[in-house]
């Protein structure tokens, strides 16, 4: 365990070189800018976990539906308490930078050329991953763990109330963003690189929306004082950097273009992580950019997402491209925008890809375009069915969540995201 002194001194050297259930709220609780829902929250600085679902939640752990996934909540936070921290120095590899407090990671689909001595350049194969990229040389299972371990930890200290969740929590936030021996430098300069060919691609901007869960994660812990004032404001600064590096780097620029789902997780990132470092009039900007940046010409007026249909996994990646417009529907009130209710000049918009996907639920093998796994798809559009059926007040789209939580009951967004009812 890290004492709070030893914290507190490695905090200050670290930002001089670098940097009883809850009632449950009315429906009409407001995000606020970079505030969140803090004020309707008891202080919990959250963007898309809203109080009102987290404390129906609350109130009804008792309720047999919710037993599997809270079981499941339980057990990883369970897990993440006696597991280990995880830095970006710990790889056994070394970035091109010679220094491994910068993260590095290697493109998926990339594999070693059988025809070549060393095998590079490595070859492209669409949906196939490489289990070279998720080795101990290589950070982004190690980011994925400690996000993971981070979200559980937060929900079941505000589940159960048990400071020791929130306890971990925050340290394993330090040992990731804040120690000076340990820290990860705010950028992606070396993401999924590909062995022969480049040290990084500004397909690795997408690799920190594991941190989209840890911006929600902070907000939560709150209350529980486990993370100090200048820790706070670390972290905030922390992610402040790494939106000035998204917008100046220039795979971060190149990320931006993208006309496919990667340009759209940019947006939801690049909104998110302004908000947690509170500079809401960047994350306005972007949010009123989507409609016609990304929601235009990238939803056809019938619902398809056109830019992930030629992929292996189309259905897989036509929910991984609606999976960042919902994130930004959902932040789009803090600074006063609309994308829910959002239509391009053809009729494109949210609704429509809900209209036309929603159609498969059940019957993935009706799709018409080729997915390897397309029933892992749907399974895991649970949150995005769930989080619709309340935005447009839809029971059809309920009766979807419904229909998939019959078969992944213990899936945690059954906990964050209320089922709706009328």
């Amino acid at each position: 365990m890290i004492s709070a002194s030893i914290r507190a001194l490695a905090l200050a050297a670290g930002l001089a070189t670098a940097l009883t259930a809850a009632p449950v709220l009315a429906q009409g609780a407001v995000c606020k800018a970079d505030d969140g829902y803090a004020g309707a929250f008891e202080g919990r600085r959250t963007f898309r976990w809203k109080p009102q679902w987290l404390q129906a939640t609350k109130a009804n752990l008792s309720d047999p539906s919710l037993a599997p996934a809270y079981k499941a909540l339980i057990a990883r936070a369970d897990k993440a308490l006696a597991g280990p921290y995880y830095a970006v120095t710990e790889k056994t590899r070394t970035p091109p930078s010679g220094d491994k407090h910068d993260y590095i990671s290697m493109g998926p689909y990339w594999w070693p050329d059988a025809s070549k001595p060393n095998g590079e350049p490595y070859i492209r194969k669409d949906g196939e991953v490489n289990p070279e990229r998720n080795t101990e040389a290589f950070d982004a299972v190690r980011m994925d763990n400690m996000a993971s371990a981070v979200e559980a930890l937060s929900l079941a200290y505000y589940f159960t109330g048990e400071a020791k969740y929130a306890t971990k929590a925050s340290e394993l936030l330090y040992v990731w963003f804040l120690d000076p021996d340990t820290r990860m430098r705010p950028h992606m300069t070396y993401a999924q690189g590909v062995p022969g060919r480049t040290l990084g691609r500004a397909e690795g901007v997408l690799d920190t929306f594991r941190l989209l869960r840890v911006v929600e994660s902070i907000g939560l812990l709150a209350p529980s004082g486990a993370i100090k004032p200048a820790e706070q404001k670390a972290l905030e600064h922390w992610f402040e950097v790494y939106t000035m590096w998204m917008q100046t780097a220039p795979t971060g620029k190149e990320e931006r273009a993208a006309k496919n789902n990667h340009g759209i997780w940019y947006d939801y990132q690049l909104a998110t992580f302004a908000l947690f470092a509170r500079k809401p009039d960047l994350a306005k900007e972007v949010l009123a950019s989507v409609g016609k940046g990304r929601i235009d010409p990238q939803i056809d007026a019938d619902g398809k997402l056109p830019e992930e249909l030629a992929r292996t996994k189309a259905l897989h990646y036509s929910y991984f491209a609606l999976e960042p417009l919902v994130g930004m529907a959902e932040l789009a009130p803090c600074v006063g925008v609309d994308l829910w209710g959002y239509k391009g000049p053809k009729g494109q918009g949210i609704r429509a890809a809900y209209d036309y996907l929603a159609q498969f639920v059940g019957d993935e093998k009706a799709f018409p375009y080729k997915d390897l796994k397309p029933e892992d798809a749907t399974r895991e559009a649970l949150p995005l069915y769930d989080v619709a059926a309340w935005a447009y007040g839809d029971a059809g789209l309920a009766a979807k969540a419904d229909q998939i939580a019959r078969q992944t009951p213990s899936a945690g967004s059954r906990l964050t995201v209320a089922p709706y009812r009328k």
